[in-house]
């Protein structure tokens, strides 16, 4: 839309007796853009449909049903449809401005059961939807990939310049690595608008499905008293979903095509996730042991998967995972070019622990303040 208004300008003494008025013409110009949504009821995807919404922009989510999405605004137009099924999109995506995909299947434990399907969603399923985006001749796209694909083995300090080798201790990672190396970035190298963002860590308040690896799976055990340990020097960004929301959309209005963006804040250890989450709540954050415990108890697990079927959380690919990674990220390119900034790391628990205390039930008070 765009509204023109002329101001006339009086008593202007450079203006000559009997000459028409001076205006200044002032052009209001507001984009209301259509955008195509993956993973639309998803954590992160729900926030980003919200933040579009509230924008004035137009949002077609796609969804596997739409009983799924009756937590999206009303203005959003929902669609059925699955990116393991391309014709299933092309209707919905056709004409959009932009197209966000962020649809995947996120769980660390239960992969070696699950490889398959891990690969029809995450790799399969991002083909589909990359090269339909192709073939409508969609404006620009953003793709959401994740910090994983980098081992977080070496403690050296990650960035996007960086160059991993493909990661096999969990299927999400392995098969995230391969959608955005061996589909993501070819296909921008063959002149696709594509910019991918890599968040870390991400919580916050969503209806949605708790999992094993997940971060809201790990606060509400926290919550509940049902976290007994983490590593001690295991280290991840964790960030509010609304920030990274908000870097999704940067990266959509401003993030140059062929870019890749990490939209993560600093890294953290467990322990000072938790310890914050203690002062806020009162409630003792769960005993810090060395890395290597979880690394043994994986192994021995991975021994017992052969004849029994661990407990959520119990698995050896996320005890694996929990196992001295440090993914040490530098976020230095998407803060500058995304103009990125994320709230600190009380500000934003205390958001999200207030919120998942009332979901439990539990009635206890939030500090304004964490507490030393």
């Amino acid at each position: 839309m765009v509204t023109t208004v002329c101001v006339p300008l009086t008593g202007q003494r450079t203006n000559i007796a009997g000459s028409p008025p001076t205006y200044l013409l002032y052009v209001n110009i507001s984009h209301t853009m259509e955008y195509f949504v993956t993973g639309a009821t998803g954590l992160i995807g729900t926030h980003v449909v919200e933040q579009l919404a509230d924008g004035g922009h137009d949002v077609v989510a796609l969804t596997r049903s739409r009983s799924n999405a009756n937590h999206l605004p009303d203005e959003v137009t929902v669609v059925e449809g699955d990116i393991t099924e391309k014709g299933s999109m092309r209707d919905s995506m056709a004409g959009v401005d932009g197209m966000f995909h962020m649809a995947a299947w996120f769980y660390v434990g239960p992969g070696p059961q699950e490889a398959e399907k891990a690969e029809r969603i995450n790799v399969e399923g991002t083909r589909n939807v990359l090269e339909l985006m192709d073939e409508l001749d969609v404006p620009k796209g953003v793709y959401t990939s994740t910090i994983g694909v980098y081992p977080g083995t070496s403690g050296d300090i990650i960035d996007e310049s960086t160059d991993p080798e493909c990661p096999t201790y969990a299927e999400y990672v392995r098969t995230k690595w391969k959608a955005h190396f061996e589909v993501a970035k070819p296909m921008i190298e063959d002149g696709l608008p594509l910019v991918i963002v890599q968040p870390g860590g991400v919580y916050g308040p969503h209806n949605g499905r708790y999992g094993p690896g997940k971060p809201q799976t790990v606060f509400r055990d926290y919550l509940t008293g049902d976290l007994p340990m983490v590593p001690r020097d295991w280290t991840l960004p964790m960030d509010h979903v609304d920030d990274i929301a908000r870097a999704h959309i940067q990266a959509m209005e401003v993030g140059e095509p062929g870019e890749e963006y990490i939209v993560a804040s600093q890294p953290r250890t467990m322990p000072e996730v938790l310890d914050c989450a203690e002062g806020l709540t009162g409630i003792p954050a769960p005993r810090a042991v060395p890395d290597a415990v979880f690394g043994g108890l994986a192994t021995i697990m991975r021994g017992a998967e052969h004849v029994i079927t661990p407990p959520d959380g119990l698995e050896a690919e996320i005890l694996d995972f929990l196992s001295g990674r440090q993914f040490n990220v530098d976020n230095t390119k998407a803060k500058r070019d995304l103009d990125l900034e994320f709230r600190a790391l009380e500000d934003g628990l205390r958001d999200y622990l207030a919120w998942e205390l009332d979901q439990l039930g539990l009635d206890m008070q939030i500090a304004q303040t964490a507490t030393p």
